[in-house]
């Protein structure tokens, strides 16, 4: 949520700033904002809307030339509503700030700050740290961030620029994500890694209340003492193209292109002479087996992702999975202990609830195991054990090959865990691995057909309702393909399990209420197709998705999206994908930002 960037160097300070704005757009923002040094004064301009309206601002305002330091800011609105007032940067003449998270204590401080004679103009709760910032200041930067930090609580990442301090850029994080870049005579900060390829791969990354002084084309890091800190330089394996459409039309669509060869990044390295191994991460598969209890614990697409592991974990191995929503792990006071994993998923490795949750788990003495996308996030770096998925920069929202490699991990995790509990044999296990690594063929297969979920989707673009229903893995994967649809094309859909349909879901089915029903899993093919009657006969629209070489009947389903075949068990790797693609089309005949839907972040940093 949010981005921030800062810049200090001999290039354009306002072209640099916005152009790394626009690379973190896929975070999520309703406004945005810079501040940059020009004849020795901080301009600001800020504005409700798109870097493109702050782009027109700046032009009519003349900020475009001159300066080369500066700070920026897209903002998604927590505390106030999107305005101009509201946007960031934050401060006065003298100071100027840029915020992402939340502070929890600001009530507090304004309330102290009131009480001198401060005055607010916002409704936000970063204003109040501009202002202690002002109350504090006494000429040393450094001095004033160490007493602000002692007094706000929360989560923060926070760029800070000062009158006096014409070339400098200083730098503080909390719990919210925030890079430091080097390059060759200049220096950067940024909320995530796609901000700064254009200028360098070269990074820091920020631990708690380390603070960041660029100066002088380069950046020095000190702790929250003021004494200096060495830290190890980090290379960004991405380039700009990873980071760019790539003549797609839209960031999703290159995505869902991209995971046959996101898949093979992730899994191939994960297996040695056939077999699944996690070495890397130090999970052994005796250490695998030794655990009571398995909890996965994550938010959204990553939940779902979690989901398709239980239901593999528990039928393979026949160990008890429990998947938990990150942001209630917390507060049900989770039953969990020495012999247990919890296993963390998120594509940021920033996701707020989840790294609580992960902190929780660490506390009750359970190991955890992280899986996620980005080297270096917070929660690779707190959790016990790490295992990176290598898709790639994910810049859409809405999460697709992120979902694929997630689900990968776990497919490697339970042929190993069901091997090291004897209850496959070495041969079953490499068979199932062998079959794993021929899944990104059949994908590739799939996305040629992207004609029928073009179809489908112009089938759906009036519908104001659907619903999705599955069985087994197909309803754990139907939970998926729902939420993909409602959060890029803003139809209402829900996912249910088949049987519950008759339980009083049904009574929703109308002429005008489409069902698409996920019926890969063959011992509950009939099942399916019996549920998949009840909502014709009632006048229901069905799309019926299932293998390519079963016969779908007319009083059945109105039209059927075949696949190629694998085991049962392994279909969610090849089931995702038609749905992601109808997802992807309804959004574009409705006319949507697919990349950029309403009111939702990429990466949801507060709680």
């Amino acid at each position: 949520m949010c981005g921030i960037v800062g810049y200090v160097g001999k290039q354009e300070c306002t072209e640099v700033l916005l152009d790394a704005l626009s690379k973190l757009e896929y975070r999520g923002y309703d406004s945005a904002g810079i501040a940059v040094f020009q004849d020795g004064e901080i301009r600001v301009s800020k504005t409700k809307g798109r870097i493109a309206d702050l782009k027109e601002k700046i032009l009519k305002e003349g900020m475009i030339h001159g300066g080369s330091c500066g700070i920026g800011h897209t903002r998604w609105a927590t505390h106030g509503e999107p305005s101009d007032i509201n946007s960031h940067p934050h401060g006065n003449a003298e100071i100027s700030i840029v915020h992402n998270g939340i502070i929890e204590n600001y009530q507090k401080i304004k309330s102290f700050l009131e009480k001198h004679g401060y005055v607010f103009e916002s409704q936000t709760d970063t204003e109040t740290v501009a202002k202690l910032l002002n109350y504090y200041y006494n000429g040393d930067p450094m001095e004033t961030i160490q007493k602000v930090l002692g007094d706000i609580e929360g989560s923060y990442a926070l760029g800070i620029v000062f009158k006096d301090f014409p070339e400098s850029v200083y730098a503080v994080r909390k719990d919210s994500p925030l890079i430091v870049g080097v390059g060759e005579g200049e220096a950067f900060i940024a909320s995530d890694v796609p901000a700064i390829l254009k200028f360098t791969r070269n990074y820091y990354l920020l631990d708690t209340d380390e603070i960041a002084v660029l100066s002088g084309g380069r950046a020095q890091i000190f702790d929250k003492y003021g004494t200096p800190v060495e830290k190890e330089l980090m290379v960004a394996d991405w380039d700009m193209e990873a980071a760019e459409k790539g003549g797609y039309e839209h960031f999703m669509l290159k995505e869902i292109n991209e995971q046959p060869n996101a898949i093979k990044q992730t899994v191939s390295p994960r297996i040695k002479d056939g077999m699944p191994d996690f070495e890397e991460c130090g999970m052994t598969a005796e250490k695998l087996a030794s655990y009571n209890n398995i909890f996965v614990v994550a938010c959204g697409t990553a939940m779902h992702a979690g989901l398709v592991g239980k239901y593999v974990i528990e039928k393979l191995a026949r160990v008890p999975v429990t998947v938990d929503v990150a942001s209630e792990f917390r507060y049900r006071d989770p039953i969990i202990g020495s012999n247990d994993l919890v296993i963390v998923v998120s594509q940021s490795g920033e996701t707020a609830d989840t790294l609580e949750a992960l902190k929780l788990s660490k506390r009750l003495g359970a190991d955890t195991l992280a899986i996620v996308n980005v080297v270096g996030s917070s929660i690779a770096r707190e959790a016990d054990m790490v295992i990176y998925t290598h898709a790639g920069p994910e810049i859409s929202v809405a999460s697709t090959k992120a979902y694929s490699v997630q689900i990968s991990v776990f497919y490697l995790l339970a042929f190993l865990l069901s091997y090291a509990r004897k209850m496959i044999s070495e041969d079953e296990c490499r068979r199932l691995t062998s079959v794993l690594e021929s899944v990104p063929n059949m994908i590739d297969m799939i996305l040629k057909q992207e004609k029928s979920c073009q179809y489908v989707a112009s089938q759906l673009i009036n519908s104001e309702n659907l619903l999705y229903i599955g069985r087994g893995l197909d309803y754990a994967l139907s939970m998926e393909g729902s939420l993909k649809l409602k959060e890029i094309s803003y139809i209402h859909s829900e996912s249910y399990a088949a049987g519950e349909l008759k339980h009083g879901t049904i009574s929703l089915v109308t002429e005008s209420m489409p069902l698409i029903a996920v019926a890969t899993q063959r011992d509950l093919f009939d099942k399916t197709v019996s549920n998949a009657k009840e909502v014709k006969a009632r006048g229901g629209k069905v799309i019926f998705v299932t293998h390519d070489y079963i016969n779908v009947d007319d009083d059945v389903a109105d039209y059927k999206i075949g696949l190629p075949t694998v085991d049962d068990i392994l279909m969610p790797m090849l089931t995702v994908v038609p749905l992601q693609l109808i997802a992807y089309y309804t959004s574009v005949l409705r006319g949507n930002d697919v990349d950029k839907p309403r009111n939702l972040a990429k990466s949801v940093t507060v709680e």
